[in-house]
């Protein structure tokens, strides 16, 4: 019997494609039903790229190529889209239709590798896994495809030369904003970073560089470990790993400080009071920030949020909720993780919630059902004012107990995201803000 899921926070294997559109002039190839980059870009709304969500080359699988196979069909749309597009990548992914039916993809695929075409191929049909997972499967692909293959294989690794491994794009609305703040930040005590997905990257030139990083920087609770895993086994590139999204002053300074040593410790030559003095800059500018909060806080200090709930992945659950208690004074309630965490990684994620607070247990939800966190919020009695922080879906029981709403998740009908961050220092200060602006916005 099957599992219904209520209001789910992410997608389908396929919902990867996403990951394909953030780099610069890749194009997603998709052998599948036409309704599933439009169900794409429906669940991701502003997420087109340069070539997603309904402009994506896509086979149109029927039932013609259910009975007689889609291999001519996916051949020809990859060779017209090399006519129409100038693409420096091209990656299929599969559908559940073509996965069921058994094309042989990878052999199309290989055709076109063969003529020198940049061309990879990923199953990822919708019953595999979560996009969470399949990111991963897309970005190894692409290393073990293309970039084993085309990279300068005499060049020699750069000892200061990471790949940064972070935000889910799209998935994670405030990606953009995300890796350029990370990017700003890890050279900002010497290092050189190789974030690989949107603006700031030098595209598929900067993918062909992977293997030369001395070593990998992996933010995130579970998501992207068989990246760096893949790459530790191929490339022999070890990784630094801090367990969630650093919020704030305190954990972007421990961020940084735990990758100055492990960067140190791993031959980067780092200049350590040069870096110490950036962190101690970073801060400086931070900490200006909050005391220009006194009077404000002072003035409204029985008007403003007292507690909160997440709805999230548990990369911001925790990394939110470390940074709201320590440094905001907000207290956590009820926390639920959405992402669907396979059941591997949840003690690990448990064991970084204990530390949230030493005073008292926070109760943590691996709950991927939105409508049943939302019961149990709904059900819950917590005396003061409530700030709620989840998706568009959640703006209705936010208003129902009388709570504050910030919108940091999909669905995002409720806000524009272009290159907000949430990420360190600045990040911090743009939580607080988003917060008590929508405290304020209750008195007018």
């Amino acid at each position: 019997m099957s599992e219904l899921i209520e209001q789910q926070r992410f997608m389908c294997a396929i919902g990867a494609m996403q990951t394909v559109v953030a780099i610069s002039k890749a194009v997603p190839i998709l052998h599948c039903g036409p309704g599933c980059a439009t169900m794409v870009q429906g669940f991701f709304e502003r997420s087109t790229g340069y070539a997603g969500g309904s402009t994506a080359p896509c086979s149109n699988f029927t039932e013609t190529e259910v009975v007689f196979g889609g291999e001519d069909k996916l051949r020809k749309i990859i060779s017209n889209t090399y006519k129409v597009l100038d693409t420096d990548l091209q990656v299929i992914l599969t559908g559940c239709a073509s996965a069921i039916v058994g094309d042989d993809v990878n052999s199309v695929a290989r055709e076109f590798a063969n003529e020198g075409k940049p061309v990879v191929y990923v199953e990822t049909p919708g019953f595999k896994c979560t996009n969470y997972q399949s990111h991963s499967i897309v970005v190894n692909a692409i290393i073990d495809q293309y970039v084993d293959i085309n990279y300068d294989k005499s060049a020699q690794k750069q000892k200061n030369l990471v790949n940064v491994f972070a935000s889910i794009p799209y998935q994670d609305p405030f990606w953009k904003g995300n890796l350029e703040e990370i990017k700003r930040l890890i050279e900002g005590i010497g290092l050189k970073a190789n974030i690989l997905f949107g603006p700031y990257s030098k595209g598929i030139d900067e993918w062909k560089t992977v293997p030369q990083a001395a070593f990998n920087v992996l933010i995130s609770t579970w998501y992207g470990t068989e990246i760096v895993e893949n790459l530790k086994t191929k490339y022999g590139q070890p990784y630094y790993n801090f367990p969630y999204i650093p919020v704030g002053a305190n954990d972007c300074a421990k961020f940084l400080s735990r990758l100055l040593k492990y960067a140190n410790d791993n031959g980067a030559g780092l200049d350590e009071e040069k870096a110490e003095s950036f962190i101690k800059r970073e801060e400086k500018a931070f900490y200006e920030e909050i005391d220009n909060l006194a009077t404000f806080l002072l003035e409204f200090r029985y008007g403003l949020p007292n507690f909160f709930h997440v709805l999230s992945d548990s990369g911001y659950v925790l990394g939110i909720s470390k940074f709201l208690l320590h440094e905001v004074g907000i207290i956590p309630k009820e926390l639920f993780i959405m992402e669907q965490t396979p059941d591997e990684y949840k003690q690990k994620i448990l064991d970084e919630a204990s530390k949230i607070s030493d005073k008292r247990k926070i109760s943590v939800y691996f709950q991927p059902d939105g409508g049943l966190a939302q019961d149990i919020i709904r059900g819950a009695d917590h005396q003061g004012r409530g700030v709620l922080l989840g998706g568009a879906w959640d703006k209705q029981l936010a208003q129902e107990k009388q709570f504050d709403f910030v919108s940091i998740g999909h669905p995002s009908t409720y806000r524009l995201v272009l290159t907000t961050t949430y990420f360190g220092y600045k990040g911090g200060l743009r939580l607080i803000e988003d917060i008590y602006n929508a405290a304020l916005a209750t008195y007018a």
